[in-house]
């Protein structure tokens, strides 16, 4: 695959030193890297030079401003709707970076966290692209309808218990399954690489596992398989930290609106399951294994996620079985991410706290002009 297809975003107000690490042993380069940031001009000068050996032409930087400034070009006079559908100060401002790579029609889009660095014997493009393109892999159907992205990482957990990533239902009956497994060669719209280092675990988890300091004690040491491919019907828990997709995909991929009425962190997991949700109807399939790079999460405050995770894991409850029982008849991602908006604004009440209510409303709504908001480009 030609570099001229693929663009890496991030969002990020920290030096760059992980996307140096991971570029510097690629064999292939992006056309472009798309940093979602806060302006601060010190920082982008660090990150142009240590990325400048890369091509200084390659790297933009979207701000605030630079935001605003792309909204007024392409939309012109309504452009304040639809800058409404990023969040400010929020991992879901990688929105952005995708409207942008669909309207200059890059190919494949890989998303990127700053604190995923690069890992021994995995090729950081290379192996997405593989894993994307129509290989060899495993496919896995679960008896619960998810599956456990950590049963396919060896981690050094000191408990007997199986350990669940942040954004998988805690309904006993979804952590409760058996697995069956075919082989198969498919493509795929989408692959979650996975990690060594610390795994993407929620507030309760890391708490549990003695991470006072928002890092949890468990430990994934190596990958366990490359290429697992979800069945259809069978959801995971989709972190946006190391992740690559198609270019048709971005229509249903709207990482949700956060930071919005104390409620965070569920973005990328909630854009995963609508998106899963809808490819199972397409016919295309998601993936998830290599590259497992290497994630260094930097201390935080445990309780502040906690109180971020919190109503969004009642929410995660219902919400994901209101997306499974959707009827979707649409055939592309477009109209289909319209027909699952509505399907979820249709249920609604069956939410029993108003802020969830009004919470889901806003989301909606934000889905609704997303798909508005690329009809346009």
């Amino acid at each position: 695959m030609s570099s001229k297809r693929i663009y890496v975003v991030t969002a990020s107000i920290y030096p760059l030193d992980n996307l140096y690490s991971l570029l510097s042993s690629e064999e292939i380069l992006p056309e472009k890297i798309l940093v979602i940031d806060e302006g601060d001009e010190k920082i982008r000068e660090y990150n142009t030079k240590i990325l400048g050996g890369f091509g200084l032409e390659k790297i933009f930087f979207y701000g605030p401003r630079e935001r605003e400034e792309w909204f007024k070009r392409i939309y012109g006079s309504s452009y304040e709707k639809y800058l409404g559908l990023i969040p400010e100060r929020s991992h879901a401002e990688t929105s952005f970076g995708f409207l942008v790579s669909y309207a200059e029609h890059a190919e494949v889009i890989i998303e990127i966290d700053d604190d995923v660095f690069q890992e021994e014997n995995y090729k950081f493009i290379r192996d997405h692209i593989d894993n994307l393109n129509r290989s060899r892999g495993i496919v896995v159907s679960s008896s619960s309808s998810w599956i456990n992205t950590i049963d396919f990482l060896d981690i050094n957990s000191d408990r007997e218990e199986k350990i669940f990533p942040r954004g998988h239902p805690y309904d006993p009956s979804v952590r409760s399954y058996q697995y069956s497994f075919s082989e198969a060669v498919e493509e795929c719209i989408l692959n979650m690489g996975l990690w060594t280092g610390a795994p993407d675990l929620d507030a309760v988890t890391i708490l549990y596992h003695s991470g006072l300091d928002g890092v949890s004690r468990i430990v994934s040491k190596r990958l366990l398989r490359e290429k697992i491919i979800a069945d259809k019907g069978s959801f995971f828990a989709v972190c946006s930290m190391n992740t690559s997709f198609r270019r048709r995909l971005v229509p249903a991929f709207y990482q949700l609106y956060m930071r919005h009425m104390g409620i965070d962190r569920f973005d990328d997991i909630w854009s995963g399951l609508f998106a899963k949700r809808i490819a199972d109807e397409l016919g295309d399939r998601f993936c998830l294994g290599k590259p497992a790079l290497r994630h260094m999460k930097r201390p935080r405050s445990v309780w502040k996620d906690l109180r971020s995770e919190l109503e969004g894991m009642i929410i995660n409850e219902k919400l994901w079985r209101i997306v499974k029982e959707a009827e979707i008849t649409s055939r592309n991602y477009l109209d289909a991410y319209r027909e699952l908006a509505v399907g979820i604004e249709k249920r609604i009440n069956e939410f029993q706290e108003e802020l969830h209510r009004k919470f889901l409303k806003t989301q909606v709504e934000k889905m609704i002009l997303w798909t508005e908001a690329i009809d346009k480009l």
